[in-house]
């Protein structure tokens, strides 16, 4: 099938979606690749930890883990081949097609070690904690849906004007909630405010063929939703400031790849959390991809000015969403129909 579908669509199946970065006990986690855009004109988020070994080791094993049941790149023996190169598979008692119950082992293992190791007793008093949750569908691993169901029902569980303040900021440049979250959201009390890219901001505009049919695509999956949030009572209220509200991210000749979840305690006061990584809280996020974001929680006001400046900057360029007036074509309809589980 790959062979038959081009390049920018296959990977609608499933892809290798983490970002690290890393050298020495220095870590970036971010949503962005290398692609010239990303130092150009792509807006995307980007964490810099320094002088972490435990950080740089954890990530170090977490590739590890992963490359256990991934190709190895090889150079070419011969000049036959074209690339120059040609992939090896390294587990000869495993199929390349058939690695899902490896891949669970693996990654299962690497977090249970983590989990089971003893703390340092020399370890300071921490005023920032972050913890990896990985996301693989495909292979039963399903830490970020866990994490961020016990998130919200932890928040559900505070006292009721404790509740009633908190404030969530969520975003994707792809944003198609998969139904886990959907039904988060539209289930609390919280106030959400949403930036999602717009047509003009999505990677796909202007892009030739079926692909340049993916904004308008999201279009629809934002109308779905802002339907769903009007039907279950969580229409946003501008009188009483609670409910549910989309904005669009638009930057002349920009696009938006910005991904992510901060919590603060009030609408005016600094994020105490935040996620990060590679996810998109979509449906291929969830089910197809795999991914590794990591949930930080901090008491610093310091880290948590940053993270409010942070928010502040996507906001600036964010307005609120009039997708309801956009028409979304007969055939771009049709399509979601079929793949909508891959946007």
């Amino acid at each position: 099938m790959a062979k038959l579908v081009p390049p920018r669509f296959n990977e609608g199946w499933g892809t290798w979606h983490a970002k690290i970065y890393g050298v020495d006990d220095e870590v970036i986690i971010s949503g962005a690749n290398l692609n010239h855009s990303y130092f150009t004109d792509r807006q995307d988020r980007y964490i810099h930890f320094t002088a972490q070994p435990a950080m740089s080791q954890y990530c170090f094993s977490f590739l590890k883990a992963i490359a256990s049941f991934s190709y190895k790149l090889v150079p070419a023996t011969t000049g036959n081949s074209r690339e120059g190169y040609h992939l090896e598979w390294p587990d000869s008692s495993c199929h390349p097609h058939h690695f899902h119950a490896q891949a669970e082992r693996a990654l299962t293992e690497l977090q249970a070690s983590y989990l089971k190791a003893p703390l340092s007793p020399n370890l300071p008093e921490a005023d920032v904690v972050v913890f990896p949750v990985i996301q693989g569908g495909q292979f039963n691993i399903r830490e970020e849906e866990r994490c961020l169901a016990m998130l919200f029902d932890n928040l559900k569980s505070e006292s009721p004007s404790a509740g009633q303040n908190l404030c969530m900021d969520l975003t994707s440049g792809y944003f198609g909630l998969s139904k886990t979250y959907q039904d988060l959201i539209l289930r609390s009390s919280i106030k959400c405010n949403i930036i999602a890219a717009s047509p003009k901001a999505n990677g796909f505009y202007g892009s030739s063929g079926l692909s340049g049919r993916i904004p308008d695509g999201y279009t629809l999956l934002e109308q779905r939703f802002m339907r769903a949030v009007e039907s279950s009572g969580r229409k946003w209220s501008q009188s009483s400031g609670k409910g549910v509200q989309l904005h669009l991210w638009s930057k002349p000749d920009w696009t938006y790849h910005a991904k992510g979840i901060w919590l603060s305690p009030t609408p005016n006061s600094a994020p105490v959390a935040t996620l990060f990584g590679s996810t998109n809280l979509n449906s291929r996020s969830a089910n197809l991809d795999t991914e590794l974001s990591f949930m930080m929680l901090t008491s610093s006001e310091a880290l948590r000015n940053k993270l409010h400046q942070e928010v502040q900057a996507l906001r600036q360029h964010a307005g609120p969403w009039t997708g309801g007036e956009r028409q979304v074509p007969l055939m771009t309809r049709a399509i979601v129909g079929i793949v909508g589980g891959m946007l």
